[in-house]
């Protein structure tokens, strides 16, 4: 392994710690109750949900300060749940290190705060107590998966995130559009689950364990093939959960859930999931450079795609769904390099996180004000009437595009940094990406808070109410100061040692590299041609036509027609074929010889006439014929 060998896990039971199974408990408690709870519960159904949340981020923030009083090399503290199968898994327990705890702190102090704002965006919803209970169920399955110790459980909360997101993205069921997408997203995950399932059969079949201490620590005694199948098996799993290619289909489609759950899972958790695992299993992949490359390909493809596709969007969620792509792909890119990459990679993670949530809210907000609206063709001048939502959505965007001194900033230039270290090729194809972004993000702020108003007389937009707003300054508040935070001195890089290992030689973040210099340039132009385009020029109501290479940016790449070609027209043949055969051979078997039967049956009863010369008639003939054949043969 390249990386310094990681810190053994300590047991231990005490204080936070011990009871952080708490963190995934509460918010399983909560949707219990809201589910079974039924009716009896829609009062205060909503706030029974925001409660857990909380208090289950309140036990991460205690667990996170107790794991900074131990030393860096035992901060990783196992927490024994019960007793399972053994020589499968022994015991199951919960793994709280570095890793593990960064993603509670997001999945916890990022939801909660989705929590509050789906009180005011849900207010009108005859169903809000179900929709919280989706929430509380989703991020109970999430932290259960960063928590676990082992790829069994770990598996469990994978599927349990892949139920909350089909139940969310299809919570507005009797919206075709809304029951499609949810089907969509849970068929093309289970595609991701398959590789995962399969990578956990071969990783038990080689080291006769599922724990990650049993794994992990022995990745070195695999060989290469092996741990080439199993890292290429997990980049499948991670692939479906982090809606990377060739799996990425079904995340813009999901954007016709409540806007609430576009924040939660398709930005701070959910679609994180295939990075975390790819980290967590780290060991497996430096153990296989092919594996590794293969990482870093479908990253920087990923962040072009997803880059491409937010250029051609007028859907302001799907414009952002988009982006979402393109920044999981810088963290797989990321993750792909190796231990010089990880730290990056999570660190993009946790403020993509902030500033992905604060856009995704606020284009809540917009649609709040505008009646669900989400044409962006249909909006223009609302920074006026709608000042804070402006305010928070303008510094999520700056944070995105890497303005310098806000969060990506130092996390994205980050991992461009150390991508360009590793690759020239993929270095200045993330510093491409980083470019189209900042057209794409630029157009969206544009047409939806610059220029003329386009809105119809029945639009009356407003700021939204406070239980909205207050989110979005928190969130816009990490966007701004928590990059830094992590990056400068390799704060975050050191903290996170001790769970994945370290470098050789710890990276320096650079702020005015010869990369980082490339890429705000790009960025600026990117942003100037949004301007000219979109910004001081009159947007029309309806997209034009455009070029080829625009209406295959619309078409998403036209990734659903290849899936069509690939594999849905293929399989709608052979069904036929199976019910050609099925009709005409084996039924047409069956029933063909029960016909014969019949007809013959039928035939040889005509023999049967009942009349007594007859039957004397067929005596006599076949007398004949005996005594005939007797003559014969005694002449012979």
């Amino acid at each position: 392994m390249e990386a310094a060998e990681i810190a053994s896990i300590t047991q231990h039971s005490g204080g936070a710690i011990g009871a952080a199974w708490l963190m995934i408990a509460l918010p399983l408690v909560g949707a219990a109750v809201l589910l079974l709870g039924g009716r009896r519960t829609d009062k205060f159904g909503h706030l029974l949900g925001v409660l857990m949340a909380v208090a289950s981020f309140v036990v991460a923030a205690l667990a996170f300060v107790q794991l900074l009083g131990f030393a860096p090399g035992e901060r990783r503290r196992g927490v024994s749940l019960f007793e399972f199968i053994p020589g499968l898994v022994d015991k199951v327990g919960l793994l709280v290190d570095p890793l593990s705890i960064s993603f509670c702190l997001l999945i916890t102090g990022v939801g909660s705060l989705i929590h509050v704002y789906s009180i005011g965006y849900m207010a009108h919803d005859p169903n809000r107590r179900r929709f919280f209970a989706y929430l509380n169920l989703f991020v109970a399955a999430m932290l259960l998966l960063v928590l676990a110790d082992n790829y069994l459980a770990l598996f469990v909360g994978w599927e349990g995130v892949g139920l909350a997101s089909y139940l969310l993205i299809g919570f507005w069921q009797h919206k075709p559009s809304a029951a499609t997408a949810a089907k969509k997203a849970f068929i093309v995950n289970r595609v991701g689950d398959v590789g995962l399932l399969i990578a956990m059969f071969t990783i038990f079949a080689t080291f006769h364990s599922l724990t990650f201490s049993g794994v992990l620590d022995r990745a070195g005694d695999a060989s290469q093939g092996t741990l080439t199948a199993i890292g290429l098996l997990l980049l499948v799993g991670a692939c479906g959960k982090s809606a990377q290619l060739p799996l990425q289909s079904w995340l813009l489609d999901a954007m016709e859930g409540p806007t609430p759950v576009s924040a939660l899972i398709h930005a701070a958790t959910m679609v994180t999931a295939g990075v975390y695992l790819i980290v967590r299993s780290g060991p497996i992949f430096e153990g296989t450079g092919t594996a590794q490359l293969v990482v870093t390909i479908v990253g920087v493809a990923t962040l072009l795609a997803g880059a491409i596709i937010g250029t051609a969007k007028d859907d302001i969620k799907k414009a952002l769904a988009g982006s979402t792509m393109s920044q999981i792909g810088y963290m797989v890119l990321a993750a792909g390099v190796g231990p010089a990459g990880y730290a990056f990679a999570i660190a993009h993670l946790i403020t993509h996180g902030f500033f992905k949530a604060d856009m995704f809210l606020g284009a809540g907000s917009v649609m709040h004000a505008m009646n669900d609206e989400v044409d962006m063709r249909k909006y223009g001048g609302l920074r006026k009437v709608m000042p804070i939502t402006f305010a928070t959505f303008l510094v999520g965007y700056l944070a995105i595009i890497g303005f310098p001194l806000l969060s990506g900033y130092f996390t994205k230039d980050g991992i461009i940094e150390t991508a360009m270290e590793h690759s020239a090729v993929l270095g200045w194809l993330a510093v491409l990406g980083a470019g189209i972004t900042g057209f794409y993000m630029s157009r969206l702020v544009f047409m939806t808070f610059f220029g003329k108003k386009r809105w119809d007389a029945k639009a009356h937009p407003h700021e939204s109410p406070a239980v909205m707003t207050v989110p979005l300054l928190l969130l816009s508040i990490g966007s701004i100061a928590l990059g830094a935070y992590l990056i400068l001195g390799n704060r975050f890089m050191i903290f996170l040692s001790p769970a994945v290992g370290a470098p050789e030689h710890l990276p320096e973040f650079h702020p005015f590299s010869a990369p980082g210099l490339a890429t705000l340039a790009l960025v600026a132009i990117g942003a100037a041609f949004a301007w000219l385009r979109y910004g001081a020029a009159e947007v029309p109501a309806t997209a034009p036509r455009g070029s080829f290479l625009t209406t295959f940016a619309r078409r998403d790449l036209y990734g659903d027609a290849l899936n069509e070609a690939l594999f849905m027209r293929p399989g709608q043949w052979l069904t036929r074929l199976a019910v050609f055969f099925d009709n005409r051979g084996v039924d047409g078997l069956v029933n063909g010889l029960a016909a014969s039967i019949g007809g013959s049956s039928g035939r040889l009863r005509r023999v049967q006439t009942g009349f007594v010369r007859s039957y004397a008639l067929s005596i006599f003939v076949g007398a004949a014929v005996l005594v005939g054949a007797w003559f014969v043969v005694g002449n012979l």
